[in-house]
């Protein structure tokens, strides 16, 4: 069985993807691996964010070999690292990276904002924007590494990039006790009501991450 390290701490984020992808592979999340580094989401893409955290976690776990004698982990060994947010057209594509800092002060690169921050901000910059002109979409990124086997490092980890993408549009408020981030407020094309009023079923066959996923399934 393939087993994927997912990058994340983010345990909505974890049961989204396990729940997605294929019972052919085994996930695990970074709460599995207490001692992982935490790496800094500093790059300016999506793409960058993704890819560096997988290299740099795929990295780490060579150097430690005992973490791959583990009987959860018994075939091929991959990192899958994400990076996704929302960009709204009126504001020129933000929060985009920042996504969930978007509370936070413009210096910060560490530390998540809390939902509700985010949601709040959000709304309070759209205020005065009509609803024509509160398009956007959900994007996210998918990095997925191979993990050097037997302790050995290599000094370019293969990675695979695969993108998805969600159309929608801002609601005026939130709604629906579902999803997280900025679910409450995304009703995404072709229906009425937020991802989180829409359930995982439905939002796990158009959401942005599953369309990302499934480009992932297809190539590997």
């Amino acid at each position: 069985m393939t087993t994927l390290l997912i990058a994340t701490r983010n345990t909505h984020k974890v049961q989204e993807i396990s729940q997605i992808l294929s019972s052919a592979f085994r996930c695990l999340s970074l709460k599995d691996f207490p001692g992982a580094p935490d790496v800094i989401e500093d790059a300016g893409t999506f793409e960058g964010n993704a890819r560096k955290k997988a290299v740099e976690l795929a990295r780490w776990i060579a150097v430690h070999p005992e973490i791959q004698s583990t009987p959860s982990i018994d075939g091929d060994f991959f990192v899958l690292a994400d990076d996704s947010g929302l960009e709204v057209d009126a504001l020129n594509g933000e929060p985009g990276v920042r996504s969930a800092r978007f509370a936070a002060g413009p210096g910060e690169t560490s530390g998540n904002s809390s939902d509700a921050a985010n949601n709040a901000k959000l709304l309070r910059l759209l205020e005065n924007v009509p609803a024509e002109k509160r398009t956007g979409r959900f994007r996210c990124l998918l990095a997925l590494t191979s993990v050097a086997r037997a302790g050995r490092i290599e000094s370019e980890f293969t990675t695979l990039i695969v993108d998805g993408a969600c159309e929608g549009r801002i609601a005026f408020s939130p709604s629906g006790a579902g999803g997280f981030g900025y679910d409450p407020l995304f009703i995404p094309d072709g229906y009425q009501v937020s991802f989180a009023e829409l359930g995982s079923e439905i939002k796990n066959k158009l959401s942005h991450r599953a369309r990302a996923l499934e480009k992932l399934n297809r190539n590997m």
